[in-house]
């Protein structure tokens, strides 16, 4: 009985590993950009939060739109249908250039907020020039994003991991020159690491089309692209399947960006805290985020092959594994809770001290916290991934809606600044929220690929 499930692990991890490498690319360019900058204080980490907030609203919908790509090229592949997987991959990644052109000149728009948001004044200083140009940064990244997804949808997963790691050198390499001034440059600080993110972020989908294009099995998919003739078809499709995948990632995301928020007013120390907790747990995030794509892909296929009840088992396989990864996450972070935090901070500058020793305590009660929720969290987007592939995210984005705003959220606020709990109650809220989205995404797809099997055994009888 297990053993029907675990068989389909070799493959899932074959398919998850080099997409996971990538989200962790990502992830460690964040974390080399916070360790750096915990070097020179934690009103400058603070800085680094709070900008990063408006960046991360802004990129979950610009990635969040991007999936509709994937389960269409991957139903198109399944299905051996290549000019399918063409159009799918024009016009989205017509309609993720404009999108990040349109959040770019948002982000600029809202930049005055930061003066309402009761953050403390040197940190906001700080912040603005820094996320003028990770703003910016936007518009390659989510063009990344577009040829990504495609890439994925054929099962090609190395081709994005390869073009991060390039970018991963480029942005650490030019960090350690833009922060510090280190040979000869200019010591620029912050705005140093949104220099490296940029340049990064454009070499990054420069190499990823390079790619691409040499390679045989994707060099006419991206080849002569005719963006004069559009199809009103194809291009409602991907919007109907993209906006509610990027409120989806918008609603996460935002209550993750609500706690950075929340922190900022209990000071810049709680905020410096919540930056590296949350730090610490967007790097396993990844690992979660690696295997729903695999989920997505492989769904995807099967529905193109309308094989459901393979499509079930398969999918439930990648849930069993994830849970088992995460029980292992949630270990470590029992364990390191406090170690990991001293990573972020010079520990013997005697003049921060007591900032810093304060901003470890914290992040440690934070930790205890995402020790429980790695569980949830590597569940739900799992889960979600497999939904995407069956092309099902209008009731799922719902569910997400619900679960952050109506369930988590409250609970964040209250406790956060309402009771003697504070960061950690901020978290309980975070745990709350996830946890109630990964029984309710898991009820929908439970009920949903009961129903495609039922129907589809139907009409084979009636043939």
């Amino acid at each position: 009985m297990l053993q029907q499930y675990t068989k389909e692990f070799r493959y899932n991890i074959k398919l998850s590993v080099p997409v996971i490498t990538g989200l962790l690319g990502h992830t460690l360019v964040q974390l080399a950009d916070n360790i750096m900058v915990g070097q020179l204080g934690t009103a400058e980490l603070a800085a680094v939060s709070l900008g990063n907030s408006f960046v991360f609203i802004a990129m979950s919908i610009g990635i969040g739109f991007s999936t509709a790509i994937t389960p269409l090229v991957a139903e198109a592949d399944g299905a051996g249908d290549g000019a399918a997987g063409k159009s799918a991959l024009k016009h989205g990644l017509l309609l993720c250039t404009l999108l990040a052109v349109g959040l770019f000149g948002m982000i600029l728009l809202a930049k005055p907020l930061m003066y309402l948001m009761e953050q403390p004044q040197e940190v906001v200083e700080l912040a603005l020039p820094y996320l003028d140009l990770v703003a910016l940064s936007l518009v390659p990244l989510v063009m990344f994003q577009a040829f990504k997804q495609f890439s994925e949808g054929l099962s090609q997963t190395k081709y994005p991991m390869y073009a991060t790691i390039i970018a991963n050198v480029v942005n650490i390499g030019l960090n350690y020159l833009l922060i510090f001034g280190a040979f000869g440059f200019p010591k620029l600080g912050i705005v140093g690491a949104a220099i490296g993110t940029l340049v990064a972020r454009f070499v990054m989908v420069g190499y990823l089309y390079f790619l691409l294009r040499r390679k045989k099995k994707t060099r006419s998919y991206v080849s002569t692209f005719n963006f004069k003739k559009l199809e009103r078809k194809v291009l409602s499709k991907i919007v109907n399947l993209g906006f509610p995948s990027a409120m989806q990632m918008l609603f996460e995301v935002a209550i993750f960006t609500a706690a950075i928020w929340l922190s900022g007013v209990l000071g810049k120390n709680a905020q410096a805290a919540n930056q590296i907790a949350l730090n610490l747990s967007s790097m396993t995030f990844m690992f979660g985020m690696g295997l729903g794509v695999a989920a997505m892909i492989r769904v995807g296929n099967q529905k193109g092959l309308r094989n459901f009840q393979d499509l079930r088992r398969i999918a439930q396989s990648i849930f069993f594994l994830t849970l088992l990864l995460e029980i292992v996450f949630a270990a470590l972070f029992l364990v390191g809770r406090e170690w990991f935090p001293s990573l972020y901070l010079d520990v013997d500058d005697v003049g921060n001290m007591a900032d810093n020793t304060e901003v470890i305590l914290l992040a440690g009660q934070l930790m205890l916290v995402a020790a429980f929720f790695q569980i949830s969290d590597g569940l739900q987007v799992v889960v979600l991934g497999a939904l995407r592939g069956l092309q099902d995210v209008k009731i799922p984005t719902l569910i997400t809606f619900v679960a952050y705003w109506l369930i988590g959220f409250p609970i964040s606020y209250y406790l956060g600044l309402h009771t003697p709990m504070e960061s950690t109650g901020i978290w309980v809220g975070l745990l709350a929220g996830l946890t109630a989205s990964a029984i309710m995404l898991y009820i929908r797809f439970n009920y949903l690929t009961k129903k495609l099997i039922y129907q589809n055994v139907r009409a084979r009888a009636s043939t």
